[in-house]
């Protein structure tokens, strides 16, 4: 078991000397916080530094804001946030595209927690002693002191993130752990995200990641999702430079499988496959549920601020006969989950239920529909429950569910879409 983390960076903008002090006093606690007064300050900052979150005070033009940032192709969170606002501002910042609101009490001490809580690096764990995830994380530590670069291959919510985050973390680089996400993103989006974008355009110049990380890691998130032509600039790009870069990818494929497919670009996947790390799905790590569960348990009465609730035996053993499409992920849920729920000492089989309220099947013959349950529906209709399912059970997570359904991301959001427009309701995106 290893703790994991990275270094983010926590940009506040506002003027509001409150959250001035608040912001030193974060920093005081270790917290890495960038100040900037106006919009114009935050730009400059973004294009020189790569940040995790954004936090806005909703007295400043969030619209704007929010406009400027998809002009630049900045992919960032906002939040907004404020100290005794009306309820109409805080709406009309989320309106504006911040992703929620958060209510600062007027209190520099509690700002400064909020704050330093807002920087604070992901919390991960990686658990398990199922022989194939220990010999396929051993392997990855017994690398990461090298400059090699590494492919983790893996069905998403499988934990590749967290490994990424623990070979930097024991790899002894001094640079910054930074994310790009292939996923996410219009293709120029993702260019800038990780060239950066030169002076002489239209736009202000910009500072790209694969840049920024020089000296530490690059985590290449679905890798095999980049624009081929963005592929190829990166192939290239690698080629010419970057030797103090590591990188890290992620995929759900082989990269010499998807290069043979037509997928990814050859040259690129030879160099950054030159080591492939496997993560095996949950649903063959059965052994490790317990003390997953038990962890996740735990973690789960300590932000609800309840006693922790032992996890029954016959509990487990439903745990266990669960197929787990969603991974590491989807059980963490349901613990949460049932954690709220129990109302007895110990976590039983009737607490464990899915985001919908569905208790987890009980036997094998529940939890796999036949298919002659099928006859009598279209295969539209099949089609459609069988997406809508998935992505309820990913949280609305669109890689996610695309990835177990074998689909990609463009084609999930087009089958989305057509749902919407025939007055289908979705779960909202995560």
């Amino acid at each position: 078991m290893i703790r994991t983390g990275d270094d983010p960076h926590l940009l506040l903008i506002g003027a509001d000397a409150v959250l001035k002090v608040a912001a030193q006093m974060a920093r005081d606690n270790g917290a890495t916080v960038s100040i900037a007064d106006d919009i114009d300050t935050a730009l400059a900052i973004l294009r020189e530094t790569s940040v995790g979150l954004v936090m806005i005070d909703v007295a400043a033009d969030v619209a704007g804001f929010i406009t400027s940032l998809r002009i630049e192709a900045f992919v960032v969170p906002v939040i907004a946030c404020g100290i005794d606002v009306q309820a109409e501002q805080a709406v009309a910042a989320i309106r504006a595209g911040a992703r929620d609101y958060v209510s600062l009490p007027p209190d520099h001490a509690l700002i400064a927690a909020i704050l330093t809580n807002a920087a604070a690096a992901p919390p991960g764990t990686l658990i398990g002693k199922d022989p194939s995830f220990v010999r396929a994380v051993g392997y990855a530590w017994s690398i990461a002191p090298s400059r090699i670069a590494l492919s983790i291959v893996g069905e998403p919510k499988t934990g590749r993130t967290m490994l990424a985050r623990s070979i930097h973390a024991i790899s002894g680089r001094t640079g910054r752990f930074l994310i790009v996400d292939a996923a996410h993103g219009t293709p120029t989006a993702i260019e800038a995200e990780l060239f950066g974008r030169a002076a002489g355009g239209t736009l202000p110049p910009r500072r790209g990641k694969l840049d920024e990380a020089r000296g530490g890691t690059l985590f290449l998130r679905e890798v095999d999702r980049l624009p081929l032509d963005t592929q190829t600039r990166l192939a290239h790009a690698l080629a010419s430079g970057y030797a103090d870069t590591r990188i890290i990818t992620s995929a759900h494929a082989d990269l010499a499988v998807s290069a043979a497919a037509g997928t990814v670009h050859a040259d690129l996947a030879a160099r950054l496959g030159t080591v492939r790390i496997a993560l095996p799905p949950l649903r063959d790590r059965v052994g490790d549920i317990p003390a997953l569960a038990a962890h996740f348990a735990e973690q789960a009465a300590r932000v609800e601020q309840i006693a922790v609730r032992p996890i029954a035996d016959s509990a487990l053993a439903l745990l266990a006969r669960h197929n787990w499409p969603c991974n590491v992920q989807e059980l963490e849920d349901v613990v949460h989950r049932a954690t709220v729920l129990a109302r007895g000492p110990v976590v039983g089989p009737d607490d464990l239920v899915l985001a919908d309220g569905t208790r987890l099947a009980r036997t094998t013959d529940e939890a796999t529909p036949g298919v002659d349950r099928l006859v009598g529906h279209t295969v539209e209709d099949v089609e459609r429950a069988l997406i809508l399912k998935t992505l309820e059970r990913c949280r609305g997570n669109r890689t996610s569910a695309s990835g177990i359904l074998g689909i990609s991301v463009r084609t999930m959001r087009n089958k989305l879409k057509s749902f919407v427009e025939a007055g289908i309701a979705i779960i909202p995106a995560t």
